[in-house]
């Protein structure tokens, strides 16, 4: 008989249909914590302690999303992004020790989809693999119900279908997260969207502390279509300049 696991959030998940979770953290306090937390929302869950063990894991075991810390034996949290990702794309949440945002926007740069600065909550943590992985759905959704045309903002080329990006014609690669912010301030250029706006339509996350990674995000987002493309309005939040008419 399959098995029905209530996750903490109240959902009920079939044992079969159950997602795959690796968690990396060399902290065994930490990574039994993350486990059994993640394990209660009804996700299949495996650990590793260093890099070489996670990079391993990932190829064998196929997982749906990883939970990364960056500090790590043997080599770090973001050279196991950097091979993992190589090996298939799969969804990255980073955990750093320090609140330090060169940090965070590295490890965006090679692949992570969000992260978190410790000491963090459970509930947060798992509020955000279950926005990951949802956004993961989407995509593929999207994926096989293409919305018509391509929208032209300029040199700015954003293909729902495809979920590719072109500057002047060229290529331009974007996480999940930063796709989908992008589209978030294209559906209305020049409007000045909050951050907890965005923080709400985009991370499906409505607490204010994770403004901060809206602000990561759109700096990332900003070295790859250019910083002249994303406005800020101090105290607001950000609008997506479009060409004069």
């Amino acid at each position: 008989m399959e098995q029905t696991h209530i996750g903490a959030n109240g959902a009920a998940a079939s044992a079969g249909a159950q997602r795959r979770v690796l968690v990396v953290e060399d902290d065994r306090t930490i990574v039994d914590a993350i486990a059994a937390r993640l394990r209660a929302e009804g996700f299949q869950v495996r650990t590793a302690g260093d890099g070489p063990a996670a990079v391993d894991t990932a190829e064998a075991w196929q997982p749906d999303l990883l939970v990364l810390d960056v500090m790590l034996p043997g080599f770090d949290g973001l050279e196991v992004c950097r091979r993992v990702q190589a090996q298939r794309p799969v969804p990255v949440l980073m955990l750093t020790a320090r609140d330090d945002e060169t940090d965070m926007l590295v490890g965006l740069g090679v692949g992570a989809d969000d992260y978190m600065t410790k000491p963090f909550s459970m509930r947060e943590l798992a509020a955000r693999v279950h926005v990951l992985l949802r956004r993961v759905e989407r995509a593929a959704l999207a994926a096989h119900t293409p919305r018509s045309g391509i929208l032209r903002l300029g040199e700015l080329e954003i293909d729902h279908a495809q979920r590719r990006v072109r500057v002047r014609g060229a290529d331009v690669h974007l996480t999940p997260t930063e796709f989908d912010l992008l589209v978030c301030l294209a559906n209305t250029p020049r409007a000045v969207l909050s951050r907890e706006q965005l923080l709400a339509e985009v991370w499906d996350w409505a607490d204010a502390s994770g403004t901060r990674t809206v602000d990561s995000h759109i700096k990332a987002l900003r070295r790859k279509i250019g910083a002249e493309r994303i406005r800020t309005v101090h105290g607001v939040g950000y609008a997506l300049e479009t060409p004069a008419a």
